[in-house]
């Protein structure tokens, strides 16, 4: 029996009581990892650790809020006390589409700020801080959580999602020293929990169609499909990957009008 990928490594997810992280969360345990899910809402994070325990993998709960040095150096500390240390840090807590859409307007500077600190400012606090341990275990991966939104015209969310794509390229830089690979995931239109709630606003009715027959594969994106790019940048397989932010959104970015 061939052992699990990720056998003995640790994986944290900010944002990883709900969606996609929590996608993340059960697929890197399925391989191996021990996991530790960083949220704002405890209560989320704590449901989804006992999903991971009622499946036999060890997984811890922290209430976090990205924003917060003091809260993200005091999970890095947590982590590194209970599960020994950090192997994978993964970016992925952020303020949605649906609350991010915002005026170009003096009004709207505070909400913007908003924006920028969770999606940009947070990934980077949470990557700094998490590098001493990861550096201390020989290296591993960070994955930051972008969107195909970066690569079109936008508000405040697609703003800072390009901003997250550039950071990716400068922390690569800057921790491929410590063995630290970082990289980007863009995804497109896939069926996380928050997303079909801002679709099924039925003033959205015709974005869902529009987006898919825009895309070269026809279908709607899942989570599965998130994943599956994770787990490949996190492996040894994407050894000499990056600096780069890998576009997950069936072509439409791509795809020619």
């Amino acid at each position: 029996m061939s052992t699990p990928r990720f056998a003995g490594k640790v994986v944290a997810v900010t944002g990883g009581g709900a969606g996609i992280g929590r996608t993340y969360a059960h697929r890197f345990a399925a391989e191996g990892a021990d996991i530790v899910i960083a949220d704002v809402n405890l209560g989320a994070a704590d449901r989804v650790v006992k999903e991971l325990a009622a499946d036999g993998h060890r997984a811890l709960a922290i209430e976090m809020n990205v924003t917060d040095a003091g809260e993200v150096a005091d999970m890095v500390a947590a982590t590194v006390a209970t599960l020994g240390g950090i192997d994978i840090l993964i970016n992925n807590a952020g303020i949605h589409l649906e609350h991010a859409q915002l005026a170009f307007t003096t009004e709207a500077l505070p909400a913007w700020r908003n924006v920028l600190d969770v999606n940009v400012l947070g990934a980077l606090t949470c990557a700094v801080a998490c590098r001493p341990a990861i550096a201390a275990r020989g290296g591993g991966a960070i994955i930051n959580m972008s969107s195909m939104a970066a690569y079109g015209n936008g508000s405040a969310y697609a703003v800072s999602k390009l901003a997250l794509n550039s950071l990716t390229v400068g922390l690569a830089e800057e921790f491929a020293s410590d063995g630290i690979r970082v990289n980007g995931i863009a995804p497109g239109l896939v069926d996380s929990e928050s997303a079909m709630a801002w679709l099924n606003d039925p003033s959205r009715a015709a974005i869902g169609p529009m987006l898919i027959n825009g895309q070269m594969i026809r279908r709607q994106g899942r989570m599965a499909d998130l994943a599956n790019a994770c787990l490949f940048l996190c492996s040894e397989e994407a050894g000499f990957i990056t600096g780069q932010t890998l576009l997950v959104d069936g072509g439409f970015t791509k795809k020619p009008f």
